[in-house]
């Protein structure tokens, strides 16, 4: 299983940091440390996503259209 997380600045520079590699570098490991639970728990069960609740707004979507 793959999980894709994607951090936006304020997860990597935090107030009254440069932004210095060293900074964003322990910044981005505190970041993973905290999601760190997240993705095991997430791991541990069967994960489908919001997958069904999109293909069924997309029938409802089509339906409708009609």
């Amino acid at each position: 299983m793959s999980t894709v997380v994607a951090l936006g600045g304020n997860a990597l520079i935090r107030p009254g940091e440069r932004g210095t590699a060293a900074e964003q570098l322990a910044n981005l490991r505190r970041a993973v440390a905290a999601l760190e639970p997240l993705l095991a728990e997430a791991g541990a069960r069967d994960h489908t996503g919001n997958g069904p609740q999109v293909g069924n707004e997309l029938l409802r979507q089509e339906r409708a259209a009609e």
